[in-house]
């Protein structure tokens, strides 16, 4: 199993530190979120919480994550990046394709895209790309940038998006992993046809056991049960390494959790997170390693 660290709700300018850290004491990677605005008035309901509504207030934090990946891969030597989750279809492909291309570059193919489909209506707007048909559109935008970053002549004439030939550089070394997320049918569907794995939200061990048991039948009916399932799961009764093996056995390849919470802190300053980087590494990374 691999273990990611969530820097979601942190304060931006901690986060060289607190990749540096999880670099140097063996963590596997670091997940970043992504919002661009926050609507005074949100009547959209946020779909992981019985009431609807979002779990941060408007003044949280949400660096952009291509920047903010950019500058942590700069002071990192093996540490991977995983968007979770990146509104792929609130974007302009090209412009898209344009930031995670070069963060892969300058990473040194450490870059994993985690992509979903989006629940906030006013915030598309914002954004000005349709609210409408964005699971559609964001499965055709998974084919065009894949297409741009081989860095060769490419065109595209589909549904949403129709281009002639064209080339965009610098071309991306590695082939970009990419994730999605989401409950849904439609999202669980995607994962089986086109994902390289699934993010999950906060579930218990059981609820991830069915959810992955329904993607591994997704893939089959795609015929993709022989290509490997990443899944990148938050598990809210897995607190112990008996428990992390448990998650492990029944398909979770990577866990995410922010490691502070565990020693009584709510990391409300960058000594707290680093102190839970590098404890929950000796207590926990190093152990199941070993």
């Amino acid at each position: 199993m691999k273990f990611v660290c969530s820097l979601a709700f942190s304060d931006p300018t901690d986060c060289v530190e607190l990749a540096r850290t999880a670099d140097e004491c063996g963590w596997d990677a670091i997940v970043v979120s992504d919002h661009v605005v926050h609507p005074e008035r949100i009547d959209t309901p946020y779909p992981y919480t019985p009431d609807g509504k979002p779990r941060w207030e408007a003044p949280t934090p949400w660096p952009d994550p291509w920047v903010v990946i950019g500058a942590m891969a700069a002071v990192t030597q093996r540490l991977r990046f995983i968007t979770g989750i990146y509104v792929l279809p609130m974007r302009n492909p090209f412009a898209a394709a344009k930031a995670i291309g070069t963060a892969a570059v300058i990473s040194g193919d450490r870059v994993t895209l985690g992509i979903g489909a989006g629940w906030m209506s006013e915030e598309f707007e914002r954004m000005e790309q349709p609210f409408e048909r964005r699971g559609a559109r964001m499965d055709e935008m998974v084919e065009v940038m894949r297409k741009l970053w081989t860095g060769e002549m490419a065109e595209h004439h589909g549904r949403f998006y129709d281009f002639d030939r064209l080339q965009m550089s610098p071309a991306v070394n590695e082939t970009i992993p990419i994730y999605t997320g989401g409950l849904s049918k439609p999202a669980l569907r995607r994962v089986g046809r086109l994902a390289d794995g699934w993010f999950s939200d906060l579930h218990t061990t059981d609820e991830l056991r069915e959810i992955i048991g329904t993607l591994r039948e997704m893939r089959t009916e795609y015929g993709r049960e022989d290509v490997p399932l990443d899944v990148v799961a938050s598990c809210r009764d897995a607190f112990d390494l008996d428990g992390y093996k448990r998650l492990e056995e029944i398909g979770v390849t990577h866990l995410q959790t922010m490691p502070w919470v565990f020693y009584g802190s709510a990391g409300d300053s960058l000594e707290q997170k680093r102190d839970g980087l590098r404890r929950f590494a000796d207590d926990v990374i190093a152990k199941i390693e070993g």
